[in-house]
């Protein structure tokens, strides 16, 4: 096989896993990243290598359910599960994820500002419906591709390494050996980056990006998969999630690090979004940093409202059982269905012309998905090791291990927060 042959293969590989790696660093992912590193510098780089095993487990779970079952995680949790444990999930779903809509067309509309001035809320707007009309329109498997070419933005992060000073081996001595804060507000931050890393939303949507590829087998009547074949779905489910998880916890520790060794290394602690954070690098790192950053906080942002829209147009869909519920539909066969689309992305915008603050919204929307996450880990590996649910392919030993590790350590980190910020009260 010739080189471009195997590049080739690999590309076609890609597909939920890199977009739902690349989509979980949006710009509220960015504005938490960029906290963590102005509050506290090197030694919240450790997170980002240690939830990378973890993020990569419980993708693979929620992947293979979807495959498997032919259902997303709401259908399932719906079919197996008390209603009011399904309906407490999507309504806690349904809250973080228009929130980080709102997050991030806000942040998109004030990087824009920042780059050629103008209306902040006016680039809002324009984003929000850009994004919307990409996704009532235009078919899945064509956006798609559009949403591949924007994961490139994301490289804008890793840029700004080479244009700033990097104490290197200090690097390496705070990403293993990191030092420990007993405060409120350092655990507070750690449950909001594993909230951003590993947030439900994006169980939901990987397991639904599944269902849509084997429904569209179906559809194009191809016979049921043989052994071999679920096997090799395994496979590129496995390099698909490996790459797409590594890109985004590449990104996400280039983001804490260059806002660690610029901002707080200059004292400056306290950054709440994502284009403050750009802003404050100018000085620092120059014009292109400032440009390469404000840049991605667009790029990653088109790249995210389809997901978070989407995510919960499937989580909500699934749950009342609707019968037409694909991104792959035209508008007037699933009106629905992209109603749930239609109307988280325009709450998005218009709650940026209200007066809730965007940043206590957005830390709360972070410390929301790292409490949720908890409860729908849980009951996603249950359904995982069910032979009644997942047949003959329940996970195996390396998969329970890796899924129940997260559970754990997401339910400590959440329950130390609460015991830090009642101790300091």
């Amino acid at each position: 096989m010739s080189k471009l042959s195997v590049e080739e293969s690999i590309v076609k590989k890609l597909g939920p896993g890199l977009i739902t790696g690349a989509a979980d660093d949006d710009p509220s992912g960015i504005a938490t990243y960029s906290q963590a590193g102005a509050q506290f510098g090197l030694n919240m780089l450790w997170t980002l290598f240690f939830t990378f095993p973890l993020m990569v487990g419980v993708q693979i779970v929620s992947a293979r359910v979807g495959r498997i079952t032919g259902q997303g995680l709401s259908y399932n949790i719906r079919k197996h599960y008390p209603r009011w444990v399904l309906y407490l999930i999507v309504s806690l779903l349904l809250i973080a994820n228009t929130v980080n809509i709102a997050a991030d067309i806000s942040a998109m509309g004030a990087a824009a500002h920042l780059i050629v001035g103008g209306s902040i809320h006016l680039f809002a707007t324009m984003f929000g419906l850009v994004s919307l009309v990409l996704q009532l329109f235009i078919p899945y498997s064509r956006y798609v591709r559009f949403l591949k070419w924007l994961t490139l933005a994301l490289f804008a992060y890793v840029a700004t390494l080479f244009v700033v000073h990097i104490p290197w081996a200090e690097v390496i001595t705070r990403t293993f050996l990191p030092h420990f804060t007993w405060s409120s507000k350092y655990v507070s931050v750690v449950v909001g980056v594993f909230g951003t890393t590993i947030s439900p939303y994006l169980f939901f949507w990987q397991a639904a990006q599944e269902v849509e590829d084997r429904h569209l087998r179906e559809h194009k009547s191809m016979p049921q998969m043989t052994l071999e074949e679920v096997h090799e779905n395994f496979h590129r489910i496995k390099i698909d999630t490996y790459i797409g998880m590594g890109f985004s916890n590449i990104v996400a520790y280039a983001i804490v690090l260059t806002t660690a060794v610029t901002l707080h290394m200059k004292g400056i602690t306290s950054i709440q979004t994502s284009a403050e954070a750009a802003e404050a690098l100018r000085p620092l790192a120059g014009e292109f940093a400032f440009f390469l950053f404000s840049l991605g906080i667009i790029g990653t942002g088109l790249l995210s409202i389809p997901v978070l829209a989407g995510a919960s147009a499937y989580a909500i869909a699934e749950a009342f059982d609707w019968k037409n519920r694909s991104l792959e539909l035209h508008p007037t066969m699933a009106k629905r269905f992209y109603s749930i689309v239609a109307i988280s992305t325009l709450l998005g915008i218009g709650l940026g012309f209200t007066d809730i603050d965007p940043i206590k919204a957005l830390y709360l929307s972070a410390i929301i998905n790292g409490i949720m996450a908890v409860p729908i880990l849980a009951i996603m590996m249950l359904m995982a090791a069910r032979s009644d649910i997942m047949g003959s392919y329940t996970i195996r030993p390396k998969l329970k291990i890796l899924g129940w590790l997260t559970v754990f350590f997401m339910a400590v980190a959440v329950i130390t927060m609460f015991l830090t910020e009642n101790s300091s009260s």
